[in-house]
């Protein structure tokens, strides 16, 4: 089974934005889920590196075209590889296997007699390399990107596009599948109810492209050679046609339309299927590098990590439709869904079997009515990845997470009883499923989960097999996800003076310590403040043998409301910091002091 998956070549005009990081991660979960279906799979990305937009980039940064894009396409493979996309080739329209593959293409289209000289006067935008109408201008500007269109005259090719507009609008028509989604279809069929004008397929009047077969004082136009790319990556056939073409929904026309005439012209099959997605907007407006709307997505997963990024891309922005964003709806996304709920579930089945049972699985069965919901749940999912709904799919299989915490709640294993393995068995399984099906979106996690899981992911099939056993093997947990401040650095709620002087913070001296049944990072403490005595839990177990607390200064809130913690009542909170529960420190007067001394 093969499966070609390509995204669009970007132009690499300047530095890559969100956007481009977009179409890069839904491509990259489609290819990773095929991958795991037992698909060979062929994924191919790249830059798009001719063209007047490039040339006239270069020359402003007082460059020379291919040393300007040597540069930027460097940062477009830096945004890939740190966004974790598993591509397959990264081809460049500069390299000399593309040029050949463009200057065979073309021939193909004038030996069909489909290229004709002639003289082309109109509109034309160069930063989307793109022929307009009067008609079809904004005030005359550009309808993309809102900037004056030039107005253009000068001898060239054409390519006769309009011969193939009626085999066009008759794919369309009987394949329902060929472009998705269904109102993307419905656009190109509304505009392809006037009469589809020839292309213009050369220019003449500067030289940074590819020069024609048939005509060396030509250079092709840029869109003729980009969209050639797939060909190129497709080595000669081996691969085409393509299974899917990922497109923005800003170059449908090019690739519905022209691609699809050119394919026509030279004999070629058409690609299976073109999904449309939609923008990522701010404000309502689609990033845009020649606008100035822009996220950076290295900073963003240097600040939060791919897997963040990638997850919320996804989660957050409907499969094909627009979707906001926004850093604050990213933290929260990171907070809630990945470290409380993921992280939380994985923290407490791995972090119990490992410090109750020597982390081994102890003795038990699967819980059938989990089971049956585990195996329905993947099924849907699995049909989901099938028809693309990406989304929609990683909403289910966050269900899941959700199961298994509440699953694990409800069981309370810290109380111990007959029905502990069954619960950890149970347990131990799904984070197993949950490891195939999220790989996909979050490949680096769930690859370092299954070897805390003691297991490999190899096959989809994995994620129906709850085939752990009572003695298998696991690693001590490791945090997968930190948790973000939901504000920055500075922008704290601010308290006043009179709300901070209401904390009586007291040294404090331990007395006696010991662990709390049912958690591994709960003590229990009495601590002395002078002549009184108090009994306050602490989240610090991960971190501190009880022993090692004995006669401990420590900094104590004392008007704290007193709460009920695994059924002890808890009078205070002792101070700490620390990132995680592992690295959390106490804080500790650097002399001793006598108990019940206000802290000020």
């Amino acid at each position: 089974m093969k499966f070609f998956i390509t995204t669009a070549i970007d132009y690499p005009s300047s530095e890559p934005h969100l956007g481009h990081a977009y179409e890069k991660v839904c491509a990259d979960v489609i290819a990773r889920y095929k991958r795991l279906r037992g698909f060979k799979v062929h994924f191919s990305t790249g830059t798009d590196e001719h063209g007047l937009k490039i040339q006239r980039y270069a020359e402003a940064a007082g460059k020379k075209p291919k040393e300007f894009v040597d540069e930027m396409a460097a940062k477009f493979r830096e945004m890939c590889d740190l966004l974790n996309i598993s591509y397959d080739d990264f081809i460049r329209t500069t390299e000399p296997r593309h040029e050949q593959m463009a200057r065979e293409i073309f021939k193909k289209l004038w030996e069909a007699g489909d290229i004709y000289k002639g003289r082309y006067e109109g509109y034309y935008c160069a930063e989307c390399e793109t022929y307009y109408n009067e008609t079809e201008l904004v005030e005359g500007k550009c309808p993309v990107h809102l900037k004056p269109a030039e107005w253009m005259s000068e001898e060239c090719y054409f390519f006769r596009m309009g011969k193939y507009r009626e085999k066009i609008l008759e794919h369309i028509r009987t394949h329902p599948e060929f472009i998705r989604p269904p109102e993307r279809a419905r656009e190109v069929l509304k505009r392809l109810e006037q009469p589809l004008r020839d292309l213009c397929v050369s220019r003449s009047t500067f030289d940074w492209g590819i020069k024609l077969p048939i005509d060396e004082k030509h250079i092709m136009y840029v869109w003729v050679d980009a969209l050639t790319n797939y060909l190129t990556t497709a080595s000669s056939g081996e691969w085409w046609p393509a299974d899917l073409h990922l497109i923005g929904k800003d170059i449908s026309w090019h690739h519905c339309v022209i691609w699809t005439a050119m394919l026509l012209s030279a004999g070629l099959p058409l690609p299976k299927q073109i999904f449309v997605h939609g923008f990522v907007t701010i404000g309502g407006e689609k990033l845009s590098k020649s606008r100035g709307t822009k996220v950076d997505p290295v900073e963003l997963v240097r600040k939060y990590s791919a897997d963040a990024v990638r997850y919320f891309l996804i989660r957050h922005i409907p499969f094909g439709s627009d979707g906001e964003f926004t850093e604050e709806a990213l933290i929260q996304r990171l907070n809630t869904e990945l470290a409380d709920g993921l992280g939380n579930f994985v923290h407490r089945v791995l972090s119990f079997i490992n410090s109750r049972f020597g982390g081994k699985v102890p003795d038990g069965k699967v819980e059938e009515e989990i089971k049956r919901k585990i195996l329905e749940s993947v099924e849907e999912i699995e049909r989901l990845m099938d028809e693309l709904e990406l989304t929609r799919a990683l909403e289910k299989a966050f269900s899941l997470v959700s199961l298994g915490n509440e699953y694990f709640q409800s069981k309370q294993p810290w109380k111990g009883g007959p029905e502990t393995g069954n619960c950890l068995l149970t347990s131990i399984n799904l984070l197993k499923t949950l490891c195939v099906i999220l790989y996909p979106f979050l490949p680096s996690s769930c690859t370092k989960l299954a070897e805390m899981c003691g297991f490999k992911i190899e096959s989809w099939e994995q994620a129906k097999s709850l085939d752990l056993k009572p003695g298998h093997e696991i690693r001590p947990p490791e945090p997968l996800f930190q948790k973000i401040s939901s504000k920055p650095p500075g922008q704290e709620q601010e308290v006043s003076l009179e709300d901070f002087a209401k904390l009586d913070l007291r040294v404090a001296e331990i007395e006696s310590a010991e662990r709390i049944k049912g958690s591994d990072k709960l003590l229990k403490l009495v601590v002395k403040l002078d002549g009184e005595r108090r009994t306050v839990v602490a989240g610090i177990g991960k971190k501190y043998n009880p022993e090692e607390l004995l006669g401990k200064q420590v900094v104590l809130l004392t008007n704290l409301k007193p709460r009920k913690i695994m059924g002890i009542l808890s009078q205070g909170m002792i101070l700490a910091a620390g990132e995680t529960d592992e690295e959390v420190s106490l804080l500790i007067p650097d002399k001793r002091v006598k108990p019940n001394t206000r802290i000020r």
